[in-house]
């Protein structure tokens, strides 16, 4: 049974329900809108809480099984501890040949910094020019990158392997970062972003009073579009430090490969010999998840920024 009470004339006792089952109360605020209570809420808390355990579960394994020995890895319930050895561990990580994971540790974080970095820069200055800008063949030009969103990546990897190895760039860092640069969605992204945080009406004035097109952009466009390229940079490089599919196509040596690629070889080496090194991989797993840790912690003031810009007058 459902009752509507009209907060605006008074309180008023709902009647029972039939069984003796409490009701659904509906409340109506004085602008007509109905504030549910009661099942939808907690239909709501329900939905929530199943989320964070399928997010977190997954994580929560990493943490118990990184704290275990090769044969409890196997042999335990594996969402709970056993015998700690995650000392041993992190000290078999680090140096098992010759310390080549902090090698990879340190090539995906050239890689990602490089190429999210100059992408952040292109991305914003197009969607900055793409907002601020009349210009023919505007309208052509967003529906090719819109359009482009349909291209799976996948579909220019031969392509792009001619190409690089035609400019010899194939086994070199160059052959990640440079496709990095590059992103439509970021484009689109600071584009709309520009539109909704830079009044054109600023910009005016600073013509005015006789700034230049860039001496706008820098001083002004990219410091209002500061949280956009806050967000970003964080997507940008989260996909950099995940990428697997272009490190796996274009490196050749092992000292040049990201930890992706790295941990993967290990898990084939339990494929391809006796050798078991799904500890290390589980290990590794952990210690690459701190730089996102790390990352999103020192961009919260950006967001925060961003979000309180809009209640200033």
């Amino acid at each position: 049974m459902t009752t509507t009470i009209d907060t605006a004339s008074g309180p008023a006792t709902p009647p029972a329900a039939p069984g003796g089952k409490p009701p659904v109360v509906r409340r109506r605020t004085e602008g007509g809108a109905v504030r549910h209570t009661g099942r939808t809420k907690v239909l709501v808390l329900v939905g929530l809480a199943l989320f964070a355990l399928y997010s977190l579960a997954p994580v929560w394994w990493l943490l118990v099984a990184a704290t275990k020995g090769q044969r409890d890895l196997y042999t335990t319930n594996g969402l709970w501890f056993s015998e700690f050895h995650l000392w041993d561990n992190l000290r078999d990580l680090f140096t098992y040949q010759d310390g080549i994971f902090l090698k990879w540790m340190g090539n995906t974080l050239f890689y990602g910094f490089a190429g999210t970095i100059g992408m952040t820069v292109i991305c914003v200055a197009c969607g900055y020019g793409l907002a601020m800008y009349e210009f023919r063949g505007r309208g052509i030009l967003m529906g090719c990158i819109i359009g482009s969103f349909l291209i799976p990546g996948a579909l220019l990897t031969i392509p792009s392997f001619l190409l690089y190895t035609d400019l010899r760039l194939i086994d070199t860092p160059w052959a990640i970062i440079v496709p990095g640069f590059f992103n439509a969605f970021s484009v689109y992204l600071a584009k709309v972003y520009a539109e909704g945080a830079i009044p054109p009406e600023l910009l005016e004035a600073a013509r005015i009073d006789g700034a230049g097109e860039y001496r706008i952009f820098f001083q002004i466009g990219a410091r209002l579009m500061s949280t956009g390229a806050a967000t970003i940079f964080l997507l940008g490089f989260v996909g950099a430090w995940n990428n697997f599919f272009g490190p796996l196509v274009y490196l050749r040596s092992s000292e040049k490969w990201t930890v992706m690629l790295g941990l993967y070889s290990w898990l084939k080496v339990k494929v391809d010999s006796s050798v078991d090194l799904t500890g290390l991989v589980v290990v590794g797993s952990i210690v690459s998840l701190i730089p996102m840790v790390v990352l999103m912690i020192s961009m919260q003031r950006y967001w925060r920024s961003g979000v309180t810009l809009g209640s200033l007058k």
